[in-house]
Parts: C-alpha cells; sequence; structure tokens
C-alpha cells in the first residue's frame, strides 16, 4: 500500500510518536510524506519514506496529485484544528480528492490507529482490486 504522512506543525511530534509506535506495521508499505514531517520520521524510525517538498512550500499540493492519480491508499493527516492555516483551502481540495477516490483518512490520532489497525489486519486489501 501507499501510504501519506503529513502533520500541521503542531502535530509533527505526535506524527514522529505514532510512526514510532507502529513502525513495524509501516515498513511493510511504500511511505511519502511532505518534507520536514517526512524527514523528522525518518530519522526517528528509520523508514524510507519518499520526500516531497515541505508543506508550504507545495508538498501538500504534490502528495494531492498522486491522490487525484488514484496512487496513495491511506493518508494519515494529522492537523491542528486550533489554529487558523493559510493554506487550508488547499488542505481541504485533498481531503475532497480522498472522499473522491475512496482513500481511507485519519485526521487525527484516533482515526489514525483505527486505520493502522485495520491495515495490518487487511481491512483495506479491497484498495489492491479497485485501483486501476
Amino acid at each position: 500500500m501507499n501510504i501519506a504522512l503529513i502533520a500541521h506543525d503542531a502535530k509533527k511530534e505526535l506524527m514522529v510518536q505514532f510512526c514510532i509506535a507502529y513502525c513495524g506495521i509501516l515498513s511493510r508499505h511504500r511511505l511519502c510524506a511532505t518534507g520536514t514531517t517526512g524527514k523528522l520520521v525518518q530519522e526517528a524510525t528509520g523508514l524510507e519514506i519518499q520526500k516531497f517538498l515541505i508543506g508550504s512550500a507545495g508538498g501538500g499540493q504534490q502528495i494531492s496529485a498522486r491522490i487525484g492519480c488514484d496512487e496513495i491508499d491511506l493518508l494519515l493527516f494529522f492537523r491542528d484544528p486550533l489554529t487558523a492555516k493559510p493554506h487550508e483551502p488547499k488542505d481541504m481540495d485533498m481531503l475532497r480528492l480522498c472522499d473522491m477516490h475512496n482513500i481511507p483518512v485519519a485526521t487525527n490520532i484516533a482515526t489514525g490507529e483505527v486505520l493502522i489497525h485495520g491495515l495490518e489486519r487487511g481491512d483495506l486489501d479491497w484498495r489492491n482490486i479497485v485501483r486501476p
């Protein structure tokens, strides 16, 4: 499975801790991330991660393009709901693309844990069937 990782600044440490906790599961999949998130997770876990630009320089749009081409199977996007972001409309566009392409999304650690356990059980294997 192709898994994308994105975390707003206030959630980057949470993403790192999440990836440390689930390193064994994540290591069996292809990972990509926005630049800073990918760098922090890779340094902490040793996981191989394809890093795009940092979020503010277009990394989110690069991941959105992969979502639009149905090249992402799962999005872990830990968002900070308390701070307004100038790029929030682009974030909403990314989430809309996930809805259009039936891509499971976690926007917080609670849904992240549900999806990661489902991934481990094989609950998301249907993505391999529907992917063109």
